[in-house]
């Protein structure tokens, strides 16, 4: 198999996971997923003057604790890639300045967590650097005065809109294990030291392969209607993915999108099956898990740090303990602006997808 296959590139070197973190917000910590989440605020502001600052910090919190989970220090971080979703990525910029490394900022909304892996371990892959730090992360409150209106009007909520995570996490990557976290479960990973494999160890995650997106536009105008906007872009990516690499769906443990919601996921089961792709019982979205609908959260979670978080949670501790061993991680995002949206202008998406296997 060539290692670049059209929009798939295959990761012979396997870059892999030496450490990584997430923290996420006091509704997020409280949902089904509580066990997984080690690393929970109290309050959405954690102690500063507003929900930016909050989100910057949160941030901070997140890379500096992937670090320190590696095993690493911060001057053996040769680049860090990260992005988030207020204009001109400024949560990312103001973390990258207390790092004296170099940085290369993202905007995917969010798909940014998988655009940001692929494009570091195709940097590792490649020989380039030896240890990236792959970031992203997102605020309910930053997210909704930026991109639907003040908070203080109270706008009701229509039933088919997504409710924004408040998570940022990290991933750090290596061509190494000698230096980092390589079956070593450190205090902040979020992992359960209960779950090991093998030799009592926990498995060796590693990035093998990545799909890039192409941006599709289905003509969706409204901004609350986010999974309907980007399902379109998980099912392009999903069928280059299938025919660039010869496989299907049943050969992932997990297929994760993030976030199309509960309405988004169904919508992609739709229009996958019009291609003939069965997605099954091994397909998940990350909105829908993090939130399950209800009237409060309508279709579930969305934002850059929902997947994310579950990434490097959840879906991580799986695969660690050897209930996963090979996943599918696809981010979707929405390349809106607050502008254009006013303007009447339809929703550009995309997602990227990166291969996960212990």
């Amino acid at each position: 198999m060539r290692e670049r296959l059209n929009q798939t590139i295959q990761f012979p070197n396997r870059p892999k996971v030496i450490g990584r973190h997430a923290v996420v917000g006091p509704k997020e910590g409280g949902g089904p997923l509580k066990e997984y989440f080690k690393d929970v605020l109290k309050d959405d502001k954690w102690g500063e003057k507003t929900f930016e600052k909050a989100e910057k910090k949160i941030m901070e919190h997140a890379v500096f604790a992937a670090i320190e989970n590696a095993k690493v220090s911060l001057d053996e971080v040769d680049v860090l890639f990260s992005g988030d979703l207020l204009n001109q990525i400024i949560s990312s910029s103001f973390v990258a300045r207390r790092f004296n490394t170099s940085y290369i900022g993202l905007y995917g909304a969010c798909s940014t967590m998988a655009e940001s892996l692929a494009l570091g371990a195709s940097i590792v892959n490649a020989g380039y650097f030896k240890t990236v730090a792959c970031a992203t992360g997102s605020h309910f409150s930053t997210a909704e005065r930026q991109y639907r209106g003040p908070l203080e009007l109270g706008n009701q909520r229509p039933p088919y809109a997504q409710w924004t995570v408040t998570a940022a996490a990290c991933t750090v990557l290596s061509s190494s294990e000698e230096n980092g976290n390589a079956n070593k479960i450190g205090k902040n990973s979020g992992a359960n030291e209960k779950n090991t494999v093998g030799n009592g160890k926990p498995a060796q995650i590693a990035v093998t392969g990545a799909t890039f997106g192409k941006v599709v536009d289905y003509g969706v105008t409204d901004i609350n209607n986010m999974g309907a906007a980007m399902a379109p872009a998980a099912m392009k990516t999903l069928v280059a993915h299938f025919e660039d690499t010869g496989r299907n769906a049943d050969d992932y443990d997990l297929i994760a999108t993030g976030d199309l919601g509960k309405l988004g996921s169904d919508i992609l089961r739709d229009l996958c099956g019009e291609k003939g792709i069965n997605l099954g019982p091994n397909y998940h979205d990350c909105g829908a898990m993090i939130f399950p609908f209800s009237d409060s959260v309508c279709q579930g979670g969305s934002g850059c740090g929902c997947g994310a978080a579950i990434l490097n949670t959840y879906i991580m501790d799986k695969m660690e303990a050897g209930a996963f061993k090979k996943v599918l991680f696809i981010a979707t995002g929405a390349l809106m602006s607050p502008t254009t949206a006013y303007q009447g202008e339809s929703i550009p998406s995309i997602a990227h997808a990166v291969v996960l296997e212990a």
